[in-house]
């Protein structure tokens, strides 16, 4: 993708009007939209590989959205920012945890949705954050140029959301870094990791590290204090 070449989002929601807005404001601002309106047909164009985000509603007719979010997570790793009536916690978090990338509720500022899609593509193109030079803290391989992780020789894959936190964690193993930290240097905005999204970045990253959530080896709870990697980075 060149700097020339608009952005591609794809938004799935079933109000017409809200849509239309919108798309209407992206459009205006650099991003390209293809609208779909119900959960099975906003999977089908999701898995078509050509979207650089996807914008997700999570009461959609047809295929709720949580659904369409587990299975897109399962079969791509596009970038997907949920966006929500539903303005409770655990709504927000079982998305994260299904595997998106980003929230926003509704009603959201248009401006901020602009904002977060640059955010989650800059992260998922690897165009987000400081150093590109590979990280080593054990068996552990963080490469930001390839945007690839590798664990004792296994490849090990993730999200643009949890490259960023991975890798941040990575150039600063050993040491304690809090949760507004965490946010701000993956890119995200301090003033939401008082919210439980961190955690649940956190979560996933330990499963697919294989980490036992338990008694953790790599990635350790410093209680009332944030995260660290367990090492030294070579």
């Amino acid at each position: 993708m060149t700097a020339a070449t608009p952005l591609l989002a794809l938004l799935v929601e079933d109000d017409l009007r809200l849509a239309a807005f919108t798309r209407e404001y992206l459009e205006g601002h650099g991003v390209a939209v293809v609208h779909a309106t119900d959960g099975r047909r906003g999977l089908d164009e999701a898995l078509g590989g050509r979207f650089d985000v996807v914008l997700l509603d999570l009461m959609l007719p047809g295929k709720d959205g949580l659904e369409v979010c587990r299975e897109l997570r399962s079969r791509s790793d596009v970038p997907v920012i949920v966006l929500t009536a539903r303005g409770e916690e655990a709504d927000r978090v079982m998305g994260l945890e299904l595997g998106a990338d980003d929230y926003l509720a509704k009603p959201f500022s248009p401006r901020e949705l602009l904002a977060r899609i640059r955010a989650v593509v800059r992260r998922a193109t690897g165009r987000a954050g400081p150093p590109r030079e590979v990280v080593r803290v054990g068996g552990l391989v963080v490469d930001p140029a390839a945007r690839r992780v590798t664990l004792d020789g296994r490849e090990v894959a993730l999200t643009g959301y949890e490259f960023a936190l991975l890798h941040a964690l990575a150039r600063r193993a050993g040491r304690v870094l809090a949760r507004e930290q965490l946010m701000e240097l993956a890119g995200g905005s301090a003033e939401e990791a008082f919210d439980r999204s961190v955690d649940v970045h956190v979560s996933r990253l330990r499963q697919k590290l294989g980490d036992d959530p338990r008694r953790p080896r790599l990635i350790k709870t410093v209680r009332g204090a944030g995260y660290l990697l367990a090492g030294e980075p070579g």
